[in-house]
Parts: C-alpha cells; sequence; structure tokens
C-alpha cells in the first residue's frame, strides 16, 4: 500500500475512533451541568432545577430546632431535702428519762440506716409506721418527735439524710462517667448532673442531650444549655439522660477534593463549609459554574422557592451555586445544607475534550506502533 493510502486508512481510522468516543462516551463522575439543566426541562420532569439566590437561601435556611417542652421547662426544682423512696436516713433519739423506751438518758437511740421502702414509709419503734416520702427530715422529725411524747417526756430526736437512691437520674451514652446519680442540692439540674457525671466525652459543637421523663422525651444540644438558660430544666427522680453525637450526615460526589459521607461538624452547615470539609473544589476539573445540591424538599418550602401552592408532597429539589458570580461565593456560604443532601460538583467542560484527546492520541500512537512492526515484519 503506498504512503498516500496508509496516510487515509490512519485518517479514516482516526474520524473512526472520534465518532466511536463520542458514541459510548467517555469514563466521567456524573452528569455533566448541560445534562442536569436539560433533564429538568423535559416534560413531566420530576427534580425541579432552582438558581440560587438570596430569596433561595432565605426559604431553604431551615435549622433543626432542639427543645423541651412546656412540661419540662416549667418543672420546679426538686427540694434538696425532700425525702423519696429508696432514700436512707440517719435517726438519733435521746430521752430525759433513766430509763427510757429506746435508750437511758443521755445516750442516745441511733438508728444508723432507715431506708424509706417502695410505698414512702419508715419504721420506728414505739412511733409506729410513719410517712416519709414528700416530706422533709425537719418534718419527720416533728412527726417522730410527736408520735414518742406520748410514750416518753420531752424526746429529743435527730433525723438526717443520707444518700440514697430514691431520687436519682440515669446517666448514659458519651459522658465520662456513666451511672445512677442521685438529685442533691447541688445537683439538681441538667447542666449541674452532666458536669457531676464528669462532663461530656464528644465536641460540645455537635453534642445532643436527650431527656426521657415519663412517656415525654426532649432533646437539646449540649451548648444551648450556655447560649439559653431556660434549656438548663430541673430534673425529676427517675429520668433518663443520654448523651449522644450528631448524626446528620451528607454526601459530596464529583469533581471534590475528596467523595464520601460526611458528617456535620457544626449545628448549622454552610455549601461552602460542606465543600471545605471534602477539601474544596478539585482544581484540575471542577467547574466552579456546576455545583450542585439535591435533596427531597419539604413541600411548605418548595412552595414558597418556586412561588407555587399546588405542591402537597415531597419534591425532589436540584439547587445551583455558581462560584463564578459576583454574589456566588457569599450565595454559597449563606446557602444551608441539612441532613440527607448530596453536593454534586461538575467536570469542566474542557475536561471531556482533555479525555478525548488523550484516548485519541493514545490510540494512534498504538496504531503507529502496529503499523511500524506491520513493515517490520513486511520486510524480513
Amino acid at each position: 500500500m503506498s504512503i498516500v493510502g496508509n496516510k487515509w486508512v490512519r485518517a479514516a481510522a482516526a474520524c473512526a475512533l472520534v465518532v466511536s468516543l463520542g458514541a459510548c462516551g467517555l469514563p466521567r463522575s456524573g452528569p455533566s451541568k448541560q445534562e442536569l439543566f436539560a433533564s429538568s426541562e423535559n416534560q413531566g420532569r420530576d427534580a425541579i432545577v432552582v438558581l440560587v439566590n438570596d430569596r433561595v437561601n432565605r426559604a431553604t435556611a431551615v435549622v433543626p430546632e432542639l427543645g423541651f417542652s412546656k412540661a419540662f421547662a416549667n418543672a420546679g426544682l426538686v427540694g434538696s431535702d425532700t425525702i423519696q423512696p429508696g432514700d436512707t436516713l440517719g435517726i438519733s433519739i435521746w430521752e430525759n428519762v433513766e430509763k427510757g423506751i429506746l435508750t437511758t438518758a443521755g445516750a442516745p437511740a441511733a438508728l444508723e440506716e432507715v431506708q424509706v421502702d417502695g410505698s414512702g414509709f419508715i419504721f420506728i419503734p414505739y412511733a409506729g409506721r410513719i410517712k416519709a416520702a414528700g416530706n422533709s427530715p425537719e418534718a419527720i422529725r416533728r412527726i417522730i418527735t410527736g408520735k414518742l411524747a406520748e410514750q416518753t417526756p420531752d424526746p429529743q430526736v435527730l433525723v438526717r439524710r443520707l444518700a440514697g437512691d430514691g431520687s436519682t437520674v440515669t446517666i448514659t451514652g458519651a459522658v465520662s462517667g456513666q451511672g445512677v446519680y442521685p438529685i442533691e442540692r447541688p445537683t439538681r439540674t441538667l447542666n449541674a448532673m452532666l458536669a457531676r457525671a464528669g462532663g461530656i466525652a464528644i465536641s460540645p459543637e455537635i453534642a445532643k442531650i436527650k431527656v426521657n421523663r415519663g412517656n415525654q422525651t426532649g432533646e437539646v444540644w449540649f451548648q444551648d444549655l450556655f447560649n439559653h438558660p431556660d434549656t438548663n430544666i430541673a430534673l425529676r427522680g427517675g429520668d433518663r439522660i443520654l448523651v449522644e453525637e450528631d448524626t446528620r450526615s451528607y454526601t459530596a460526589i464529583g469533581a471534590t477534593g475528596g467523595q464520601a459521607r460526611v458528617r456535620f461538624e457544626t449545628q448549622t452547615l454552610s455549601a461552602m463549609e460542606a465543600l471545605a470539609q471534602v477539601g474544596g473544589l478539585s482544581t484540575s476539573s471542577a467547574d466552579p459554574k456546576g455545583i450542585f445540591i439535591l435533596r427531597d424538599e419539604r413541600a411548605e418550602i418548595a412552595n414558597t422557592v418556586l412561588g407555587r401552592n399546588d405542591i402537597s408532597s415531597t419534591q425532589r429539589m436540584v439547587y445551583v451555586l455558581d462560584l463564578t458570580e459576583p454574589n456566588g461565593m457569599f450565595e454559597a456560604r449563606d446557602f444551608i445544607i441539612r441532613d440527607g443532601d448530596t453536593v454534586y460538583v461538575t467536570e469542566a467542560p474542557y475536561v471531556q475534550w482533555t479525555k478525548l484527546l488523550s484516548a485519541l492520541t493514545g490510540s494512534l500512537a498504538t496504531a503507529g506502533s502496529i503499523s511500524s512492526l506491520n513493515q517490520s515484519l513486511s520486510g524480513s
């Protein structure tokens, strides 16, 4: 075959290769910006593409609200000396007669550990069964004194509240010391009780505190205990306190510094911060005009964003950020990422051309090598 003929064969092979590559497509991280926009313009579309602006940011800036109900917030402090079932009392009794019913003159009858039973009662010899739960040590002292005065002259009674498990809370989760703790004078509020347990063992920015009380549950951010004093609720016996890490996350894919499922590191997370957490945009392939946030949006928010009122269920939305716009960086800083979002960064248009040229030149070089080998074999 002549040299001219070989050139035509190679040109034809190159054209065929270009057509083939164009038909089957080159490897890429996902759909292009044009494809995503085109899919939204089709009739019967499901996902709706929206360009982010200040109005969209205001409508979508929904942060999960945590807090306690009025039942939690309005509960008063438990009396520091109020006796509960399960508490233990120390009781000492003096009598003014030589031969008393319990002791002799000057020597106390010491009942070192008297436990309050499940019904809230204690038993004192010659005084009988006495209601202790709900009373203070001083009130119990007066009751015992009155009962004994009927049998011995001018008895002197001392009642002390010892450590007991009558009014306790359970603390579990990410704290330094899990366990059962009594509600005492210094630990009658949530924050004080957490301090008694050694404090939290995770980052304060992502720590959540959950309190179960009977069939009610309340939840608050740990930092809110300091920023909003009304969340530092009074505790009740039987409360169960759980300290756990925030489980919210988003997925980052496409032309970013790293593709992964990423946990939130703060209570609120902007699109700019979300990109920073995965290493930012890929400097070699990312299109700063094509940053997409995919989300299943609540109906009321979708209606507000789109200026409609006919959406009644969850709507798939695709929010688009363009960092090259004059206000683009600010809009990305103000756009709030929510749990379950997908952040997708498209590749720049030239990337596909680079891949195409690389594939084409590599294929032609391979074809040239085969042709040279052919000619060598023919000449030998």
